[in-house]
């Protein structure tokens, strides 16, 4: 039985899209690609709100984290992190022999943007990482504000990882300011896992240019030349099946309306916010709430693995709490192509088994 998917990812992918990822293959060497790859960055540059290059990688965003640390940190890294994946880019950092600092806050909470202040006026970072939206948590980050300070140092790159609320929510990348800006396929733009994409600034540029070992295949300065110089083709060989998928979804994203897509988004959030709040309780801060993923506290003491297996017997699933959260907690996804009429569905199965 096929269970729709609840989770942080991956998404439910409707059949249409899927489909486009079984078309015939094109050379990607050839002008086709060129074309199909220039149409990409096109619609993700209206998405991501810039006029900055897009750059796309055949990899989660996993892999744009790590290429972007590595290639733009010439001193020093400053690693902000509200969660199990903020903390990824320290880690990144280090494994790469790139000098970082973590800066860690307590779990529900958000980013406070005094302390982000101290640690840039300590002039030792020329690169700041902070994830906008944590699925470990539940929690947003307020990007407006952290913008307003991060402008006041302009040697600073700022890299943001909206891995899973680009598609989801506004984020306005050039207004912010933000240097490099990446997501993946597999969250709320509704494709399958398997590609990434980033904005990577003039700023961004100019840095990665002093930095010497950027590495070798997730270098953004590589992918950032090679599209220049050869009319938006990459170094290596991408998956050209992504790109035919995510050419369609992103031109039923535009149709939707971003707008509209992110008011859809807002009603399914705060439908199962109220619902968690009835029943349950809300884990995150609630100042800062995700718009695309909502972590419940688990104060009933339910067995959250057996609500899931009887959810998955209806042809449902969604996600434990994450690492030091699993049992204590719970997730539910609503993002990408999921209407209100499934968050419901989805809602009045558990009330069922839960008896509540």
């Amino acid at each position: 039985m096929h269970k729709k998917l609840f989770i942080p990812g991956p998404v439910e992918v409707k059949e249409d899209v899927l489909e486009k990822m079984s078309q015939p293959m094109i050379g990607h060497r050839t002008k086709e690609a060129s074309a199909l790859q220039k149409k990409i960055s096109d619609k993700l540059r209206i998405l991501f709100n810039t006029k900055e290059e897009i750059l796309l990688s055949t990899s989660s965003g996993s892999g744009l984290m790590e290429g972007a640390v590595r290639t733009c940190t010439a001193k020093r890294a400053a690693v902000f992190s509200i969660g199990a994946f903020g903390k990824r880019w320290y880690e990144m950092a280090k494994n790469n022999n790139v000098l970082a600092d973590l800066y860690e806050v307590e779990w529900g909470k958000a980013l406070d943007v005094e302390k982000i202040r101290e640690a840039l006026d300590s002039n030792k970072y020329d690169v700041i990482c902070i994830t906008h939206n944590e699925t470990s948590t539940g929690v947003m980050n307020p990007v407006e504000e952290i913008s307003e300070v991060v402008k006041k140092y302009p040697e600073v790159v700022w890299c943001l990882d909206t891995v899973s609320s680009m598609g989801g929510t506004k984020i306005e990348v050039d207004e912010l300011g933000v240097d490099i800006c990446l997501t993946s396929s597999q969250k709320a733009l509704g494709l399958p896992p398997g590609i990434a994409a980033c904005s990577f600034s003039e700023k961004a540029v100019e840095r990665a240019k002093k930095v010497e070992f950027r590495g070798y295949y997730l270098d953004l300065l590589s992918l950032y030349d090679y599209i220049q110089k050869k009319n938006y083709q990459y170094p290596s060989t991408p998956s050209i099946s992504h790109m035919f998928a995510m050419d369609y979804q992103l031109d039923k994203i535009l149709e939707e309306g971003l707008e509209n897509r992110y008011k859809r988004h807002l009603e399914m959030a705060e439908y199962v916010r109220d619902w968690a709040r009835e029943y349950f309780k809300l884990f995150a801060d609630e100042r800062y709430l995700s718009n695309t993923l909502t972590n419940i506290e688990n104060v009933r003491n339910i067995s959250v693995g057996d609500l899931n297996k009887e959810l998955g017997e209806r042809g449902f699933q969604i996600s434990n709490g994450y690492g030091k959260l699993k049992e204590k907690t719970f997730r539910i996804a609503h993002m990408a192509d999921c209407h209100i009429s499934d968050i419901k569905e989805l809602l009045e199965n558990i009330n069922y088994i839960l008896k509540l």
